[in-house]
Order: C-alpha cells, then sequence, then structure tokens
C-alpha cells in the first residue's frame, strides 16, 4: 500500500468529475480530507487511513468498485472506504440517517476520523461557495439548508468521541457557523 499509489489511483478515477455546483476538479476533496487526516495522525502508522481519505469516494461516485479497492489497496483501506460509502439506490434521508447511525454505534475510531475528515472537507467547500453565493449555494443539494443542517448536526453528534481533535472542534465550530 502507497499513499503516492492511492493518489494516482483516485486522480485517475475522479478525472473528468468536477465538485458540485462548480468548475473545480473532484480530486481536490479527495486531496483536501488524506490532508486533514495527515494533519490528525502519524501518517507512518496511519497509511491506511490517509489512503482511504484519498479513495473515500471512488466507490460512491465513479464506476471502482469495492473489490478493485481491496485488490489494489488491501481489506483495510477497502473496509475504511466502505465505511464512508452510501448506498446511492437508497433515498437520501435514509442514507444520511444510515450514517450518523452507523457512526454512532458500530464506527471504528478510524472510520470516525476518516468521516469527520470528510464532512469537515465538504462543510470548508459550503463555507466557501456561502460566501460567494449567499442562500443561493442551497440549490446546489439535493436537500436544502434545513435538511443539510439535519445531517451535519447529526454526524456531529455521532462523532463527540472525536470532540478532543481539533479536525472535530473545526467541524463543530463550522457546523454552527453554516447551520445556527
Amino acid at each position: 500500500m502507497s499513499v503516492l499509489k492511492a493518489i494516482e489511483f483516485s486522480a485517475n478515477a475522479h478525472l473528468g468529475y468536477f465538485r458540485k455546483g462548480s468548475k473545480t476538479p473532484y480530486i481536490t476533496h479527495p486531496f483536501e480530507v488524506a490532508k486533514i487526516l495527515a494533519a490528525s495522525v502519524d501518517s507512518e502508522t496511519n497509511e491506511a487511513l490517509i489512503c482511504a481519505g484519498l479513495l473515500h469516494d471512488t466507490v460512491e461516485d465513479t464506476e471502482t468498485t469495492l473489490e478493485i479497492i481491496r485488490a489494489e489497496f488491501g481489506d483495510e483501506v477497502a473496509a475504511l472506504v466502505a465505511s464512508d460509502s452510501e448506498d446511492k439506490t437508497l433515498p437520501w434521508e435514509k442514507r444520511k440517517q444510515n450514517t450518523i447511525d452507523f457512526l454512532g454505534s458500530e464506527a471504528t475510531y478510524e472510520m470516525q476520523l476518516l468521516a469527520c475528515a470528510d464532512k469537515l472537507s465538504n462543510l470548508r467547500s459550503i463555507k466557501a461557495d456561502y460566501e460567494k453565493m449567499g442562500d443561493e449555494v442551497w440549490d446546489i443539494f439535493v436537500r436544502g439548508k434545513d435538511k443539510q443542517a439535519w445531517y451535519y448536526k447529526g454526524v456531529m453528534e455521532s462523532l463527540k468521541p472525536l470532540s478532543d481533535s481539533p479536525m472535530y472542534q473545526e467541524f463543530n465550530q463550522l457546523v454552527r457557523e453554516i447551520f445556527d
């Protein structure tokens, strides 16, 4: 397993994809997630977690399967990626409730770290877009501000075991700034 291999794999998988409502290449999000994780954990002992940060949206948003991730990066990375991937065949509310429930009951510490980094990156993006677009930012999403608030506040509650982490503290602050 190698972070460089995960960078290349993720960049190729996300080639031609863009962030919601923008012309920003999608790969910026997995890179930011990996950067948040690298700043939060010992990158030598948590290489699998950083690789999962780079790969976390490949199964959910590209043609990549979990079997491919497992074959290329091993069981640990595949389990982490699976933990942060939603079943897009389910309705939005059900998917989001499943995430909240999973993070609060079954997720390992590493799975919670991955989810926190992912959601923190998303909130940073929402805040930047809000500063440019105002309330029109909510038109980008499947569900508007009220549903997004419900979701992010639920995730924040589920991730409370990470409350000593600077990553969680920034996530918590952004949830309050954006939704309160």
